[in-house]
């Protein structure tokens, strides 16, 4: 039986009545541009807001990703996005070893990012992971590498607080699959990874609402029951983190793509993702599905970007090839989910970095 991430009383709307959200507007964080700068790979783009200035970090390689001499670069906007300071070095290479694309927190007046490192250990797809903490030193405005902090972890959302007092972390493991992390309560050097029992399915790339101890994880799903009808896999906490029930199908469209919770201060939960039923493999369209306001079960689908190069940002491209669009990441601030995400026309996610401004007064009215 499939878990209901999707009222299961309102269809799922088909390709072409997924309407577009009026009034985003769409912004450059970082072009593709290895001619300039070397980097032939970009993804994992992540936004914060620390005081009134918003944050981005992302991944980037000189040469294919996850290899060694990967890298985490970010930038700063003082006006909402519309210009971006300098690109800065957050996570700088390491001999034979890979840093990689995470999430930044605010604690304590400080900002801190976590993000993955990898290269030699244990593990198939990523040996030797864990999750590495930087704090930036506002006085220096460089950032200080505090050591890995969890092993076993790469944080693909930011840390959420748990009603027991601890922070918790979700991504995927060093075999690639589904897992969290947890804080020693407001300790954020020490860490303890959780995997997620999945079955014999591999779901990964995992994030969470969290509503008290309640957790509830929406994951990306590479063994689908049906592989013509990708769904989302799913998976439940009751005690804050610590254990699980096993992974299992929902009824929810979700293409291979890493997807991203939240809940708005309109009390919506929303689901960043590649949603468009029939797309499965496919990241040719951004969509946002969010709940009914107080409800938990999504009921609205909207579309934030399709694949056609925005009007606004074309003379930044100097091109308008169809892209592709993934791994989005978001923030709500003065009335506007900030959303960013990997979007690029080449293979091997030799993306750019975007950010869609949404309104979310659109998002509280009915589809």
């Amino acid at each position: 039986m499939l878990h209901a991430l999707w009222d299961p009383a309102t269809p799922f709307p088909e390709p072409e009545q997924i309407r577009p959200v009026p009034g985003v507007r769409f912004a450059s964080i970082k072009r593709h541009e290895p001619d300039k700068d070397g980097y032939r790979w970009l993804h994992g783009v992540a936004v914060h807001w620390h005081g009134d200035t918003l944050w981005a970090s992302w991944g980037a390689n000189a040469g294919a990703e996850n290899t060694p001499g990967e890298v985490v670069l970010g930038r700063r906007s003082l006006d909402g996005g519309r210009t971006w300071s300098p690109v800065q070095t957050i996570g700088p290479p390491l001999p034979g070893e890979a840093r990689s694309h995470g999430v930044f927190l605010s604690h304590g007046g400080r900002l801190w990012a976590f993000h993955a490192r990898f290269g030699a250990g244990r593990g198939q797809r990523f040996p030797g992971l864990s999750m590495e903490a930087f704090v930036l030193d506002e006085a220096t405005d460089a950032w200080e590498c505090r050591g890995r902090v969890a092993a076993g972890v790469w944080p693909l959302h930011e840390p959420v607080r748990t009603a027991s007092g601890a922070w918790l972390v979700a991504g995927c493991d060093e075999d690639w699959r589904a897992a969290v992390a947890l804080s020693h309560g407001d300790d954020l050097s020490r860490w303890d990874a959780i995997r997620i029992p999945t079955g014999h399915r591999h779901y990964t790339e995992a994030s969470p609402w969290v509503e008290g101890d309640e957790i509830v994880l929406v994951m990306r799903n590479e063994s689908p029951a049906a592989p013509d009808d990708i769904r989302a896999a799913t998976a439940t906490s009751r005690d804050g983190g610590r254990t699980w029930t096993v992974g299992t199908e929902s009824n929810m469209p979700l293409a291979t793509s890493k997807p991203y919770c939240g809940r708005l201060s309109t009390g919506q939960r929303y689901l960043l993702g590649n949603s468009v039923p029939g797309a499965n493999h496919a990241r040719r369209h951004l969509t946002i599905a969010v709940s009914r306001p107080g409800e938990r079960q999504l009921a609205h689908l909207w579309l934030v970007r399709d694949a056609v190069v925005p009007v606004e940002l074309r003379a930044a491209y100097g091109y308008d090839a169809p892209q592709y669009l993934a791994y989005p990441h978001a923030e709500e601030r003065n009335g506007c989910l900030y959303v960013a995400y990997s979007a690029g026309s080449r293979p091997g996610n030799q993306n750019s970095a975007e950010l869609a401004i949404v309104p979310l007064a659109e998002l509280a009215r009915p589809r």
